[in-house]
């Protein structure tokens, strides 16, 4: 955005003060010197939480819907869409959104590498007529949503009515077709549910497949970059991935096929955040696993749990990741209950998650089984509304956990026993800002000026200038926070520690002056504004001096 105009003299002072003022920039909350204060907080309103949830394109899961591939204002009906689930977020007091746009070695954005998406028309390989990802990632912004670009590395199709095993059902110009020994089927072509995928064990195909993801990295303004579960097949029958080949060719030394295989997941894992920092050291790069890496009876580091366990069955060695620091957050798929479920207790999994993390760069949110909820065929824990929100509560015990992400948008939406409603109120009845990243380039900034504040039919009207904008030493702010309090005070570090009065985030706009609008204030209170700036990753400049209103 454009910075605010300010004579030599009068940014040479703001340089100065600004400096001695702001010292540690990193630091999440130095712009209030909360960090140096012991302040009593609320654990239900925390300052910084992630809060996002799934919108899934494969099979048209969540978006866009299938319905709207035969619309006759088809992209007018698939923008609407997009923009439906966005006001979701922030009625449910979201950051971010995760949103699948490569969810079959497809695109949602014009690849030079790969062909359109199927789930976008219906046909694969056709044009849409439009840019989903550049629509995408411009509205989220617009919401100050963040927007992680949620890729499925090596997923080349999906059973009937999707291409299955046929090579000749993929988009006409698809590489799979180009170079068929990159691709096996499995299971097997002649069994149900037979798809295909990339060979992780191909050198060639790995830095395929990176160079194809990069593209939406270095061509979109992305916040971050987002794998799933999926790696290596997960196990169908008794069959085995037929990797013979690969293995024979390309195994590095390797004797063992189950270390090779993790090892070919290691290096994609390593590579990706490598090249992702070397474009764009402000992206996030992040994971979301099968929620058990290794049972305790496997592993003497592993869960107190019995399931299946990732490291054996798909070869995601999640836990390497986290120590190496190859990935800035993980969200592991706590898919079960809090109760006595030997396989799998949310209630023993949480802690272990906590102190994988612990100690190291990585952040831990934690993914929610949104979509088992008031479905009584996964059993009678999900029928109470709670369930849901009783991970929330039980999350607070541990401080590692930075956050939640939901499958799906359209189990959220339904809101089935009004589990939805439940949580929300609960845990996420203010906003939040997005914990920040130490790793993570920045720069200080300098405290906002608000320069008017009006009291009108519509609410209260903000307006504010942020100087020395990007000049000299100090970052840019790409938003702000705005905090309300009631009467006329004056406000210590410890009112800004929680979100208590943190009424909203807004993206900053191009020119001087920023605006915003107060809509939920009561008639004949008076109130005390302040304004913080962000950067583009979350880091909070200092407050900027009071501005009260009648």
């Amino acid at each position: 955005m454009k910075a605010t105009r300010l004579s030599a003299a009068g940014l040479a002072v703001a340089l100065l003060g600004a400096l001695a003022a702001s010292t540690p920039a990193r630091a999440a909350d130095t712009a209030t010197n909360a960090s140096s204060t012991t302040c009593a907080t609320d654990p239900a309103t925390p300052k910084r939480q992630f809060r996002a949830m799934w919108i899934a394109s494969v099979t048209n899961i969540d978006w866009p819907s299938a319905a709207s591939q035969t619309a006759p204002d088809r992209i007018a009906k698939q923008k609407a869409e997009y923009l439906s689930w966005l006001d979701l977020a922030q009625q449910l007091h979201h950051n971010a959104v995760v949103v699948q746009v490569r969810p079959t070695a497809d695109a949602f954005w014009p690849s030079p590498y790969e062909p359109w998406s199927e789930y976008l028309t219906g046909v694969r390989g056709q044009d849409p007529g439009w840019d989903p990802l550049a629509f995408l990632v411009e509205e989220s912004h617009k919401r100050n949503l963040e927007f992680h670009a949620w890729l499925n590395p090596y997923r080349v199709s999906m059973p009937a009515p999707g291409a299955g095993a046929d090579l000749s059902k993929l988009a006409p110009n698809h590489p799979a077709r180009q170079h068929p020994d990159w691709v096996f089927a499995y299971p097997p072509a002649n069994v149900a549910g037979s798809r295909l995928y990339y060979n992780p064990g191909i050198p060639e195909v790995r830095a395929f497949v990176e160079t194809a993801m990069m593209d939406a990295v270095t061509r979109y303004d992305v916040d971050g970059v987002h794998f799933d579960d999926y790696f290596y097949p997960y196990p169908s029958g008794s069959y085995e991935v037929p990797d013979d080949a690969a293995f024979a060719q390309h195994n590095r030394g390797f004797t063992d096929r189950a270390d090779w295989r993790r090892d070919n997941i290691n290096l994609l894992v390593q590579e990706m955040n490598a090249k992702i920092k070397a474009v764009k050291p402000w992206v996030k790069f992040g994971v979301s696993p099968f929620g058990i890496w290794r049972n305790r009876s496997a592993d003497p580091a592993g869960s107190d749990t019995t399931g299946s366990q990732s490291y054996d069955i798909i070869s995601a060695d999640t836990r390497k990741w986290i120590k190496q620091e190859w990935i800035d957050y993980v969200v592991p798929q706590l898919y079960w209950y809090i109760g006595q479920y030997p396989a799998a207790d949310y209630a023993r999994l949480v802690p272990w998650w906590a102190e994988q993390v612990r100690g190291t760069r990585v952040q831990l949110y934690i993914g929610q089984a949104d979509y088992k909820s008031g479905d009584p065929a996964y059993g009678s824990f999900w029928m109470n509304p709670n369930e849901l929100s009783d991970h929330l509560t039980l999350n607070r015990s541990y401080p590692e956990v930075l956050g939640n992400v939901h499958f799906s948008a359209v189990q959220v939406r339904a809101n089935r026993l009004g589990a939805t409603d439940s949580y929300s109120a609960e845990h996420y009845s203010r906003p939040a800002l997005v914990p920040t990243m130490a790793q993570l380039p920045a720069r200080p900034l300098q405290h906002p000026v608000i320069v008017g504040v009006d009291r009108k039919a519509d609410g209260v009207h903000l307006r504010w200038r942020q100087p020395a904008d990007g000049k000299g030493p100090f970052g840019t702010a790409t938003a702000y926070a705005i905090y309300r309090f009631d009467g006329k005070a004056h406000i210590d570090a410890c009112g800004f520690a929680d979100a208590s009065h943190l009424v909203g985030t807004v993206r900053g706009t191009a020119g001087d002056v920023q605006s915003w609008v107060d809509a939920d204030t009561a008639a004949g209170t008076a109130y005390t504004y302040y304004v913080t700036a962000l950067d583009r990753v979350w880091n909070e400049g200092p407050a900027s001096p009071a501005r009260f209103v009648r």
